[in-house]
C-alpha cells in the first residue's frame, strides 16, 4: 500500500532503537523525511546507518537531544521549528512493586513519559493547526488500558497519555490534523528481552518468551511478543492520508491482550 508520505517531515522521539527505530524505518520507507532522535551521537549515527542499509535513498537527519527534559525539548524545537508528523515515542519503564516506587521514581516517570510529549505537542500542534494539516501520535501501551501491577507508575502515565491525546484531538476540528494514540503490547525490543531474561534466568529466549506470555500476559490472543516493525507499519498508516478519519482514537495494537469489546 502506498501511503504517499513524500514531502512530510517527521520527528520520532527516541528513534535510535526499539519501536522508535522501526517507526522511523516505516515512515522513511513511505517517503517521509525523518528526524532520527537519540541521546548520543553514536546511537543516532548507528540508527541512521541501520535504516540506510535497508533504504539507501532514505531522507534521514540525526538529532541528538534528551527530550525527557525541558532543555532537550527546547533544543529539539529550536533545531526543527516545523514538523508535519510528530511521534511521541519516548518512554521509560521499570518493574517494581508499588510499595517500592519512590516519589522520585514517580516524578521521573511523569517527566519523561508525559512532559516530553506535552512540551513537543504544545509547540508543534500550533503550527499544524495554522497550516491545517499534520499528525501527532502518542505511543502509549496496553498498560494504559490494562494496568500492570508491577508497573503502577508506568501504567498511570500510559493512561494519562490517552487523555492528553484525546484532549488535543478536540482542538483539531475543521482541519486535517489528527491526534491519536497507538497502544502496543509486549514488543520484542532489547529492553523487553532483558526484562524477560531477568524474570526467567537460565531459560532459552524462546522458552522464556513463551513462559512470560503464558504466565504474565495470558490473555494475549497472538501468544507471542510483537515485532517492532508491526508497530512501525501501523504508525505509518495512522500518519498517512488513508487514515484521515481516525482522530482522537486509541488504536490497540496489543495482540488482543486487553479483554474489552471496544
Amino acid at each position: 500500500m502506498n501511503l504517499n508520505l513524500h514531502g512530510s517531515r517527521a520527528l520520532v522521539t527516541a528513534s535510535s532503537g526499539g519501536i522508535g527505530l522501526e517507526i522511523a524505518r516505516s515512515l522513511a520507507a513511505e517517503g517521509a523525511s525523518v528526524v532520527i532522535n537519540g541521546r548520543t551521537q553514536d546511537s543516532v549515527d548507528k540508527a541512521v546507518a541501520d535504516i540506510r542499509r535497508d533504504l539507501p535513498n532514505a531522507e534521514l537527519t540525526g538529532l541528538v537531544a534528551d527530550n525527557g527534559s525541558a532543555e532537550g525539548c527546547m533544543h529539539t524545537v529550536s533545531a526543527w521549528p516545523d514538523i508535519d508528523l510528530l511521534i511521541n515515542n519516548l518512554g521509560i519503564y521499570e518493574a517494581v512493586g508499588f510499595f517500592d516506587e519512590t516519589d522520585s521514581a514517580w516524578q521521573k516517570m511523569f517527566e519523561v513519559n508525559i512532559m516530553s510529549g506535552v512540551r513537543l505537542a504544545r509547540h508543534y500542534l500550533k503550527g499544524m493547526l495554522e497550516r491545517g494539516h499534520g499528525r501527532i501520535v502518542f505511543i502509549s501501551s496496553e498498560s494504559g488500558m490494562s494496568p500492570a501491577p508491577e508497573m503502577a507508575h508506568y501504567s498511570a502515565t500510559k493512561t494519562m497519555q490517552l487523555g492528553i491525546a484525546r484532549s488535543l484531538a478536540e482542538l483539531t476540528k475543521g482541519t486535517t490534523v489528527t491526534v491519536n494514540s497507538v497502544l502496543p503490547g509486549p514488543t520484542r525490543t532489547i529492553g523487553v528481552e532483558k526484562f524477560i531474561h531477568d524474570l526467567f534466568p537460565g531459560l532459552s529466549p524462546v522458552v522464556a518468551e513463551h513462559r512470560f506470555i503464558s504466565e504474565n500476559r495470558p490473555t494475549s490472543l497472538i501468544g507471542r511478543l510483537i515485532d517492532p516493525k508491526e508497530i512501525g507499519d501501523i504508525v505509518a498508516f495512522v500518519c498517512s492520508g488513508r487514515a484521515a478519519i481516525i482522530n482522537g482514537s486509541c488504536i490497540r495494537a496489543e495482540g488482543g491482550l486487553v479483554r474489552t469489546a471496544f
